[in-house]
């Protein structure tokens, strides 16, 4: 079982965090190549607390992605277009095509954490949620698509400490709102939900991986090499042979022997 309890680590990165970084960024170019040469797609999804610093992942993680193969998707309240369909729908209308990848800055799982503590969702609409995103996730991997699972839990203490920050820093201030401070007002429910949801969407294929973010340094590395182990397993990682014929044409343009 996850517990978050277990997850309220503030030690500093032992690493060398620029070189470690680098190196995984490396592994990430050789990855999203290896999808588009195979024809795979993968997701990765995270989620997590408000200030917990799932941008700051996303935007190391696609950092050196060739920009014409990823995309990623803040999500954000449902439009009324959106309301009109099930929950799921405007997730499905991002999902990759083969040899992409999609990152999504929250998920579908808004609607068993935010609907559910918010009361946008009925009782029985989050309940009967958790069997639909278990098929989705299932019909996903089954379709060949590969899905990376992250949350990022970061303590109290430590959330007020970004929080404040973003107040104080008048360049930071557009990442604040009205619903930063709702939201830390229920963390108990927010907890338990959290809790239900591991509990219950965890499953073998589509496993959740936890991050420690008070440490923003060895969040980011923690979550980067979970991200590559996992699709690196989902593709073959031997770089693709180089055509004869192209090989030919171009020593002879460019007057190699």
């Amino acid at each position: 079982m996850i517990d978050l309890n277990d997850y309220e680590s503030d030690r500093h990165y032992k690493g060398e965090y620029a070189g470690d970084l680098k190196a995984l960024q490396k592994r990430f170019e050789h990855i999203l190549v290896a999808h588009i040469v195979q024809g795979r797609a993968a997701v990765v999804m995270l989620e997590g607390w408000d200030a917990a610093g799932k941008g700051g992942i996303i935007e190391r993680l696609t950092q050196r992605w060739d920009q014409r193969r990823y995309e990623v998707f803040p999500i954000a309240a449902p439009t009324d277009e959106e309301k009109r369909h099930d929950f799921l729908w405007r997730f499905r209308q991002h999902l990759p095509a083969p040899g992409n990848i999609s990152v999504f800055d929250r998920s579908w799982y808004g609607r068993v954490l935010v609907e559910r503590v918010e009361g946008y969702a009925t009782e029985e609409e989050w309940r009967r949620a958790y069997d639909e995103i278990n098929r989705f996730e299932a019909e996903l991997i089954e379709g060949g698509t590969a899905l990376v699972k992250l949350f990022v839990h970061v303590s109290q203490k430590e959330q007020d400490k970004r929080l404040k920050a973003r107040l104080e820093d008048p360049w930071k201030r557009w990442k604040t709102g009205l619903d930063d401070y709702r939201n830390r007002a229920r963390r108990g429910p927010y907890l338990t939900a959290m809790h239900d949801m591991f509990a219950r969407t965890d499953t073998g294929g589509a496993p959740w991986t936890v991050l420690a973010g008070d440490d923003k340094k060895s969040a980011r590395i923690a979550a980067l090499t979970a991200v590559a182990d996992s699709l690196e397993q989902h593709v073959e990682m031997t770089p693709p042979p180089l055509d004869p014929e192209l090989e030919r044409v171009a020593r002879e343009a460019l007057g190699l022997r």
